[in-house]
């Protein structure tokens, strides 16, 4: 049995995509935390380190970076090692630029609020243009 949970915002970008979530508690730096050449996470004080992006529905509390996280987005699209979307608590204009150059989906300001809720593994339908995220969680039925 699924559980489905809606999460809604201001119109987002880019194009409506469905894929596995992995949450972070921390912010996101293209640019800093990332091996661009395979989409891990680098940076060894994150909490997602040594874990991929790739092909993901990342969730990030923040945005972090300067102009360098455009070109690093647009980077790894272009090796194929990004994400299929960014979901931040609070993202910034050079990421939105970013995720624009690199035609990713990116939303934030979600309500409900999605970390306390959202799990990695979770199911996520990123819904941009009509500022919808759904997200599908995996209950096991209990056998008593």
């Amino acid at each position: 049995m699924s559980r489905e949970f809606i999460f809604r915002s201001h119109p987002g970008i880019g194009p409506v995509v469905e894929g596995e979530a992995l949450v972070s508690q921390h912010g996101f730096s293209a640019r800093y935390d990332m091996n661009r050449d395979t989409g891990v996470i680098s940076r060894e004080t994150h909490d997602l380190y040594g874990q991929s992006v790739v092909d993901k529905i990342c969730f990030f509390t923040t945005a972090k970076g300067g102009v360098a996280t455009a070109w690093a987005l647009y980077d790894m699209k272009m090796r194929g090692v990004c994400p299929k979307a960014l979901i931040f608590g609070t993202t910034n204009p050079i990421m939105v630029q970013g995720a624009v150059l690199a035609d990713l989906a990116l939303m934030d300001r979600l309500e409900p609020d999605p970390f306390a809720i959202v799990e990695t593994g979770d199911h996520v339908r990123v819904e941009p243009a009509a500022g919808r995220v759904v997200v599908t969680k995996q209950q096991v039925d209990s056998p008593f």
